[in-house]
């Protein structure tokens, strides 16, 4: 079938397209142990804490994906990314098992690896360093319990980062003491094991959590393991709050690097092969050894009738070996600091102010050390580099609301200093440089037309400084004129509710001006590096419905729903010249224009359920001339389950197949790469099966 001829069908299916795991925010004790309790809370009644706001959804001028554990647990229980992926605007790549790249409404165009231009809190902890990286593939499935997406510019109340800001939050809500055992197993040598301890009362909650994964991958040279160690605790009492989060995680993964159209056609599971002059990946053994340790503490307090603080401090050490195709680099990125929010919220007449205002600062200190590679051993030092980032941010935020109407405005002032010290054979070199005063204001308005239905529009400034990847990219030339990131983006939300709130509809219109879009470039190496390119035109639509096809506790089958969701990202160059080439107007690679996520969800008073999902991509331009695309694909999966409840214990068996129509296609590509070594092969038809185990008191 033709695009178009998909375009027509699943368009036509949209309205129909709903799922129950964003209308009904439950939230279990585990992520693959569902509820067989009926209670189901609608959506409108979440309370999203975008904007440190703390309302709900149809309260929030603001386009905001919630993603939460009921949704992560109709896959495969080892990643989130096809459940994130269903959130329209949202974009998440796996260049090999545990190479993950997240991005929202394009923003990781830049990036070969991780995050980029999307700031990440981990239970209010800065996870995004001052360097502007996030190692989110550090973190196991299970510390995810929640996830908020906010979408566009956060950068009035979250600092730098053009893409849009993700909130973790590792609690489950619906707190039960007890414990939960996890495993599933499945193709490529597939392993993954959890365990979960809930200890404490109601004033004093633990959660304890050893986590495990392994695989051989499909391809060669992309092996994978994993292992992380979590403890979670919060104290109440009446008018505070503290909270401590520790994690370690140690994560290798092999790299099995890009193919030019020709290999992957020939067979997609190869890794890099050699050439006359340079190692292919096996010969490199390439590959990742990552660790991290991140220890943090929140402090929440009713300071009066009126006013709050919440205040936390954090320390963080990661730490990285890579030898790869062109060289070995030893990395290690120490980084602590604080974020403080005083709120004012105080009722005048039948109106409700709020002001909102606080400061955050981050200090790191980057040692990155690049040897040459033998065999995949470090030999001969090349570079002996220091990078101290020093990252301030102050914001306030009034909102006032009158009656059907919330009127918002907030900014922040940010300031990055980075100072790079470059140690070799001779003299040392110092480089300063100092992104100031970058003001990030936002202006949003909403109106709750009815109970069900509200209507927003919001304009702001986002900005993003080049992150220390980008500045001093590992064995490449340090490049200190690359300039910030800027843009105005302009939006306009309908979110609802029809159909006796059976069916649940979000979608937003926005259109993003971006100044000085940092690109990535790759050389024949595989070395990466970066530059400024121009301007960029960034349109777009992100509609997402859900429905309750049907529903009655008194069925054979209580529960039917339906989900969809569809992005159209109308990416281009505006102004872009590049040596002699002028790429004005064209389509910024790396982002499918049209993707379309869509599933069903049925249950059964037997304890039977079945999950069918259902993901379109469309081609992707590889490099800004737009001389070759990725082909567009279709993946479905399906995934069967019996869980039940015995009193205080519960049991769920399953087990499905990913990419049930075995495609062949590339998920994470690289970008501009020279030679056309672009492509980097996901796994075809696939399968899995878990079973999973708990106590609660």
């Amino acid at each position: 079938m033709t695009y178009n001829g998909w375009m027509k069908r699943y368009l036509l299916l949209l309205p129909l397209c709903i799922g129950y795991t964003t209308l009904y925010a439950q939230n279990d004790s585990a992520i693959n142990t569902k509820k067989s309790d009926t209670t189901v809370h609608p959506l409108y009644e979440v309370v999203v804490h975008a904007y440190e706001q703390n309302t709900s959804l149809q309260k929030t001028a603001a386009a905001i994906s919630v993603i939460n554990n009921n949704q992560l647990s109709e896959y495969n229980n080892t990643s989130i990314l096809p459940a994130v992926n269903t959130a329209p605007g949202v974009r998440m790549e796996e260049r090999s098992p545990g190479s993950y790249r997240f991005g929202i409404r394009g923003s990781s165009l830049e990036s070969p690896f991780g995050v980029r231009n999307v700031k990440i809190y981990y239970n209010d902890i800065p996870y995004t360093d001052p360097g502007g990286n996030t190692y989110l593939n550090q973190l196991g499935l299970y510390n995810f319990q929640s996830i908020e997406i906010i979408k566009g510019p956060g950068s009035s109340l979250y600092g730098s980062g053009t893409g849009g800001v993700m909130l973790i939050g590792s609690m489950p809500e619906n707190w039960k003491n007890g414990i939960t055992l996890n495993y599933t197993g499945g193709s490529y040598a597939l392993s993954s094991s959890e365990a979960e301890l809930r200890i404490g009362d109601s004033s004093f909650h633990n959660v304890l959590r050893y986590q495990h994964l392994e695989s051989n991958g499909y391809r060669q040279q992309s092996a994978t393991h994993k292992d992380v160690i979590s403890w979670d605790a919060v104290k109440h009492s009446n008018k505070s709050e503290l909270s401590a989060h520790f994690f370690y995680g140690d994560l290798y993964y092999q790299t099995p690097g890009a193919l030019t159209l020709a290999q992957y056609d020939a067979n997609p599971a190869e890794a890099r092969p050699s050439t006359s002059t340079i190692p292919g990946a096996v010969d490199s053994k390439a590959a990742i050894y990552q660790k991290t340790f991140i220890a943090g503490f929140t402090y929440k307090q009713q300071l009066s009738s009126h006013w709050s603080n919440a205040t936390t401090l954090y320390g963080v050490y990661s730490q990285q070996l890579n030898p790869n195709i062109r060289n070995y680099s030893r990395t290690s990125e120490p980084n602590f600091g604080g974020r403080t929010v005083f709120k004012y919220d105080v009722p005048i007449g039948n109106t409700n102010l709020q002001w909102i205002t606080g400061a955050e600062a981050q200090q790191g200190l980057t040692q990155d050390r690049t040897y040459s590679n033998i065999n995949g051993n470090p030999q001969n030092l090349q570079t002996d580099q220091e990078i101290n980032n020093r990252l301030l941010s102050g914001f306030t935020q009034l909102s006032w609301q009158v009656h059907q109407w919330i009127f918002t405005a907030s900014a922040s002032i940010n300031q990055l200093n980075v100072q790079l010290s470059t140690i070799s054979s001779g003299p040392d070199t110092i480089q300063n440089k100092t992104f100031t005063n970058q003001v990030a204001p936002r202006m949003a308005v909403l109106n709750r037309i009815t109970q069900n239905l509200s209507l927003y529009a919001a304009v702001e400034r986002g900005f993003s400084p080049p992150t220390t990847t980008e500045l001093a990219p590992t064995g490449s030339q340090v490049n200190f004129d690359l300039a910030p990131e800027q843009g105005w983006n302009y939006e306009v939300g309908l979110r609802g509710f029809a159909l006796k709130q059976r069916l649940y509809y979000d979608v937003n219109i926005f259109y993003f001006a971006l100044q000085n879009a940092i690109v990535e470039r790759r050389d024949t190496a595989g070395g990466d590096y970066y530059t400024n390119a121009g301007s960029t035109k960034q349109g777009g639509v992100e509609l997402y419905l859900n429905y309750t096809l049907y529903k009655s506790a008194q069925a054979f089958i209580p529960e039917c729903s339906i989900y969809g969701s569809y992005t159209g990202d109308y990416f281009h160059y505006d102004k872009f010249v590049q040596l002699d080439n002028d790429y004005a107007n064209k389509q910024m690679p790396g982002t499918a224009p049209n993707t379309i996520a869509a599933g069903i969800d049925i249950h059964s008073h037997l304890g039977v359920y079945v999950n069918i999902n259902y993901f379109y991509s469309d081609k992707i331009a590889m490099n800004d001339a737009n001389t070759e695309y990725a082909k567009a694909y279709s993946l479905l999966g399906v995934k069967l389950g019996w869980e039940k409840n015995f009193n205080k214990y519960s049991v769920n068996v399953f087990a499905g197949v990913d990419n049930l129509l075995n495609e062949t296609y590339s998920l994470g590509n690289d970008i501009n790469a020279a030679a056309g070594r672009y492509y980097n092969a996901a796994p075809g038809i696939n399968y899995y099966a878990g079973l999973s185990l708990g106590y609660a008191k």
